[in-house]
């Protein structure tokens, strides 16, 4: 059976809110409001676009409370944090989400997910060979994007 995204945005509340009420912290509108935000997007953000999306939907949250809010949910699993070689920290949802890899762009920063059965393999095979239990993994590829190729190719002068 298929989960909606409203299923999913349900299950994850619960589960925030479980995590809220077991560590003692406070349930605000806001927290929540954040987290459902999170769960409507498809890309990889960063705290600060998130602060400005959620200030032009005129949500009344505060620039600390979203960075906040991102470790909380970072804390109980539901939010992952990405450092794509840039001092930026970007973020994604990850509950109900198959595993995935990344590549990013070295210009732009775009990122991309992508997966491929065959790293599932490798990394069975290499748990196996040097005996260890393999519990997760993260696999970034850098580069330079079609986009960022053509704005390149087209700036370069013709040398024939």
């Amino acid at each position: 059976m298929q989960r909606t995204q409203d299923d999913i945005i349900k299950e994850v509340i619960n589960i925030f809110s479980n995590h809220l009420e077991k560590n003692s912290f406070r349930k605000t509108p806001e927290r929540f409001a954040i987290l459902e935000e999170i769960y409507k997007r498809t890309d990889h953000f960063d705290a600060e676009a998130l602060y400005i999306h959620m200030k032009t939907r005129n949500y009344r949250v505060s620039r600390a409370t979203v960075y906040n809010t991102l470790e909380l949910l970072v804390n109980c699993d539901l939010v992952k944090k990405h450092q794509f070689g840039k001092n930026l920290a970007q973020y994604e949802k990850s509950y109900g989400y198959k595993q995935h890899d990344h590549v990013i762009c070295a210009h732009c920063g775009k990122v991309v997910e992508f997966c491929d059965p065959r790293i599932q393999q490798i990394k069975n095979m290499v748990g196996d060979l040097l005996n260890f239990e393999i519990t997760h993994h993260a696999l970034n590829l850098y580069g330079i994007c079609g986009s960022c190729q053509k704005e390149h190719d087209t700036r370069s002068p013709d040398t024939t």
